[in-house]
């Protein structure tokens, strides 16, 4: 079953290039532990939210973007072995020293709970993390499965919804303290994907017009503290 190691981090601004040409040394390591796939995402439409958001996630500074990334394996076991096989791998070793606060970076692994389309590269890339109780898991993925047609109806080529399933907690920032995530609670890490921009803040304005008034309160989470920003890859990998 497909497993993804899901980031998020800040990067200087001015070191765009040199984040993407390190992302792009760092693919082969990784293809040869097994992956299938690599994706990161510059920041491009990123709100300010008013409990959580991406720059609070990783203490943001006023020159630095947030970046949105992830890496496809084809299971959890492979992604495992990888994970033990980094920190002593020469090649990782040999890597230029990374161009962003690594400290700040914070990842998990996670699981596909749910699913449409297929992922293109090129796609305009709408990231979201949250938290969601874990008893209210069959719920979420239910929420999710009724929301597939609006979303499709409305542009949307391709959503995954992916479950924390080994998060760790960071000395700095990690998922938790992202989503304000209280005890019981799983972070969740996904993205819808459609095919530029003005499709995406089309379907945006569309469904906060649809949906102003409406009464929230039936939500299997606490949507206060889910926040989301667009993004664009500047590397595809795979």
């Amino acid at each position: 079953m497909t497993y993804f190691w899901g980031f998020v981090q800040a990067v200087p601004t001015a070191n765009k290039d040199a984040y993407t040409e390190h992302a792009q040394q760092a693919w082969p390591i990784f293809r040869k532990l097994g992956a299938l796939r690599a994706v990161e995402c510059w920041g491009e439409d990123i709100p300010k939210g008013r409990q959580t958001d991406f720059y609070r996630a990783t203490q943001c500074k006023e020159d630095e973007t947030p970046v949105f990334s992830w890496i496809e394996w084809p299971d959890k076991a492979t992604a495992d072995k990888a994970g033990a096989q980094m920190q002593d791998h020469p090649d990782f070793q040999a890597m230029p020293p990374m161009p962003f606060d690594g400290m700040r970076m914070f990842w998990g692994g996670f699981v596909p709970v749910y699913s449409f389309g297929a992922s293109k590269p090129g796609s305009y890339v709408q990231g979201f993390v949250l938290a969601v109780p874990e008893k209210n898991k069959d719920a979420y993925v239910r929420m999710a499965s009724s929301a597939e047609q609006m979303f499709r109806d409305k542009g949307a080529t391709h959503m995954v919804e992916n479950w924390g399933d080994d998060v760790p907690h960071g000395k700095v920032t990690d998922f938790y303290r992202a989503a304000d995530a209280k005890e019981g609670e799983t972070p969740v890490f996904s993205w819808i994907e459609w095919p530029d921009r003005a499709t995406a803040d089309k379907a945006a304005k569309e469904m906060e017009a649809e949906m102003a008034g409406a009464d929230m309160g039936d939500m299997p989470f606490d949507g206060m503290r889910m926040f989301w920003g667009g993004f664009v890859p500047v590397m595809d990998k795979s």
